[in-house]
């Protein structure tokens, strides 16, 4: 059965990346119900969809597109074996850490159904990796080997609030009839560009990736 195994909010501190702001990074699993609402825009919204939660760097993460980080407890277990070092639920930033969640193949415009209080969320996008990301593990060469695994965890909206909680079952209610995967469209960003004129006509992906993939196609 597909759950939310961990939900993790951030715990904010100094940003090893830019020391004059904090960071949202560091993500702590937490027992308690969360509220999941769309953020508003990036730069004046609320900035994370969940209450309680912290984007410390708005230019680059959180708004509506962004509202909700996934990433599954199998890619943390994989990573954790390659790197040898311990990844505990949060770390790589997310939300949402998931088991029975194929994350890297969900469809963009797929659609979870999370516990039982009306909470629905739409897969937006995939994670690119940024130099917090990398003072945050310590990793020398870290973008470039996070890239290359091409497993990136999913960003997703919300289509309807609701409140999560750790434990909560994920259902997919709705999956689009086209082949556009969070892998596929990583994988077109940064490693493939070829791929790029695939996504042109993905209404659910956030519109500067679109308009990306439109530059491409012209």
């Amino acid at each position: 059965m597909a759950t939310l195994t961990s939900l993790n909010l951030a715990h904010p501190h100094t940003n090893p990346a830019a020391t004059s702001r904090p960071t949202g990074i560091n993500k702590v699993p937490t027992t308690e119900p969360v509220a999941i609402t769309a953020p508003g825009s990036r730069l004046e919204g609320a900035g994370s969809g969940l209450a309680g939660d912290t984007i410390g760097d708005r230019k680059h993460h959180g708004g509506d597109d962004q509202a909700v980080y996934a990433y599954a407890r199998e890619d943390l277990d994989g990573w954790q074996q390659r790197l040898d070092r311990e990844l505990t639920d949060g770390m790589f930033g997310e939300n949402f850490t998931t088991i029975g969640v194929d994350v890297t193949g969900a469809r963009i415009g797929e659609r979870w159904q999370v516990g039982d209080d009306g909470l629905v969320l739409e897969v937006t996008s995939p994670r690119t990796p940024c130099r917090t990301f990398v003072e945050w593990l310590g990793i020398d060469g870290w973008i470039k080997t996070f890239t290359q695994a091409a497993v990136p965890g999913a960003y997703l909206r919300v289509v309807h609030p609701g409140t999560a909680r750790s434990g909560d079952r994920i259902v997919v209610t709705d999956r689009p009839d086209h082949d556009i995967t969070v892998g596929l469209v990583f994988r077109a960003m940064l490693l493939e560009p070829e791929l790029l004129p695939r996504l042109a006509d993905v209404d659910a992906l956030p519109a500067r990736i679109r308009d990306a993939a439109r530059q491409r196609v012209g």
